[in-house]
């Protein structure tokens, strides 16, 4: 097919990075990134309006869409470090989630099949099942580990009389062999649901969950590096979904299911730069954004700068593998920077001593 484009609104690239076309493999062959839109809302349970969010992820920045963001904390610029080309919209009609997700899914493989990582940016949280899958497809069944981090699990099984919605991703891709649940890992769970029995099911699938009790008992660092142990037995490559409503909603207000007492804007941030530095990471979404609930773009701020964390921390990855060298966070912002203080010009005091 020819470069879709944009589903909403005016065809943007992510930042202004060059645009590719899915239908023409010329046109992305070397990516090392390939950013996809998901404008899906069909799979929606209560408030809409995600099917706007990747135009909102897109475009929400202050500086100028040059296709260019160094990271101060890295000291990497990702959309250059790395070859990241942004393929457009998949076409996703909300009205019909069963053709919807296998388009997605398609767009998905063929994006991993190149060698370049998928970045999808959604859409309501029902993607998952096709870009998690898609790339499962390439790299093997069970040889995918995810990282998943939400304010709700996303286990449910029939929801409003359907086996498809944003509540029931994750238990259709354990189901379809596509991920193995005992390297299932979900960060940032909170609130009142699942129901008990849906526990039990999650339980049942050796899936490991860290409510925001246990991450405030225990310290996010340290559920985030048992995670990682987890995630990276027995598996090729670790797929990381990010639900924006994992932050709290006075750091998200732009979604559809916000829930109090959740993760800060930081800790995200630092957790997907953490996650994208140390694992071999295969795939991303970035979901949930709702621009009509959103307040001052915050939300979609956000959502943007978890991308660009990531692809920041990506190309430190591979920089570091490349020259054998490891990232010290603790180095200061100005370190081996030439020194460009202007040498001191003062004539010398010669004003002879009083000798009293």
């Amino acid at each position: 097919m020819t470069r879709y484009g944009a589903q909403y609104g005016p065809d943007i690239t992510f930042l202004g990075i060059d645009r590719c076309d899915l239908g023409d493999p010329a046109s992305f062959a070397g990516a090392d990134v390939v950013v996809l839109g998901a404008p899906f809302d069909g799979g929606t349970s209560h408030r809409p309006g995600t099917r706007f969010g990747p135009q909102a992820i897109r475009m929400t920045d202050y500086l100028a869409h040059d296709g260019s963001r160094p990271s101060l904390a890295l000291r990497t610029d990702g959309l250059r470090d790395l070859r990241v080309l942004d393929a457009g919209d998949v076409e996703m009609y909300s009205g019909d989630i069963e053709t919807a997700l296998p388009a997605l899914e398609a767009a998905v493989e063929t994006v991993t099949r190149s060698g370049a990582i998928p970045v999808v940016l959604g859409g309501d949280h029902s993607i998952a099942f096709a870009d998690a899958k898609g790339v499962a497809n390439v790299l093997g069944h069970g040889r995918v580990s995810m990282l998943h981090f939400d304010a709700h699990a996303d286990t449910g099984d029939i929801e409003f009389g359907s086996l498809w919605g944003h509540g029931q991703p994750m238990r259709r891709l354990i189901e379809s062999g596509a991920l193995r649940g005992d390297r299932f890992l979900q960060i940032g769970l909170r609130g009142y649901w699942p129901p008990p029995e849906t526990l039990d099911w999650m339980a049942a699938q050796r899936m490991r969950s860290y409510e925001m009790t246990e991450i405030g008992s225990r310290g996010l660092e340290a559920c985030l590096t048992e995670a990682f142990g987890i995630a990276t037995d027995e598996c090729e490559g670790v797929f990381l979904s990010v639900d924006i409503d994992v932050c709290d909603p006075g750091h998200a207000p732009g979604t559809g299911t916000p829930e109090p007492g959740g993760l800060t804007a930081r800790q995200l941030l630092d957790a997907v730069r953490r996650i994208c530095l140390e694992l071999p990471v295969v795939g991303i979404d970035v979901v949930e954004v709702s621009p009509p609930y959103d307040h001052a773009d915050i939300t979609a701020a956000l959502a943007n700068r978890v991308v660009l964390e990531a692809l920041s921390a990506i190309a430190r990855r591979r920089r570091d593998a490349r020259d054998g060298t490891r990232w010290d966070p603790a180095l200061p912002l100005l370190a081996h920077r030439p020194d460009t203080t202007p040498p001191d010009t003062t004539p010398p005091d010669t004003t002879p001593e009083d000798p009293s």
